[in-house]
Formats: C-alpha cells, structure tokens, sequence
C-alpha cells in the first residue's frame, strides 16, 4: 500500500475498503477498533470519491467540442 503521505490510488484505496467493510461485517473487533476501522473506511470512501470526481471532469472535458 501507498505510504500514509501518498493518497492512494483508486484501486488501493477501493480494496483496502473492501476489506475493512468484511472485518466490520464479521463483528470480532472490539468497539474501539470497530471506531478505528469505520474512521478509516470514511478516509477511503472519500479518496475513491475523489479520484471518481477526477475521472468524471477528464471524461466531461473530453466530450466537449473543441472551440
């Protein structure tokens, strides 16, 4: 995974969340981990709406006619 200063890439940041939303389902953590888990699932979930974002403004641009 990308270094804690890196933003992850969409991928990285999709399958870490991946596995957080299976570990929260599965109910073995405790409630503070449960807390640590959720609070970094948010992280994720808005990096992969960010990159979302980024994808849709290139694709947006790009069909628009040359002027």
């Amino acid at each position: 995974m990308a270094a804690k200063s890196e933003k992850p890439s969409y991928e990285e940041a999709r399958d870490e969340l991946a596995e957080i939303v299976e570990s929260l389902e599965d109910g073995s953590a405790t409630l503070e981990e449960s807390l640590k888990l959720w609070e970094r699932g948010e992280e994720l979930a808005k990096i992969c709406q960010e990159w979302l974002d980024g994808a849709k403004k290139k694709l947006d641009a790009a069909k628009k006619p040359a002027q």
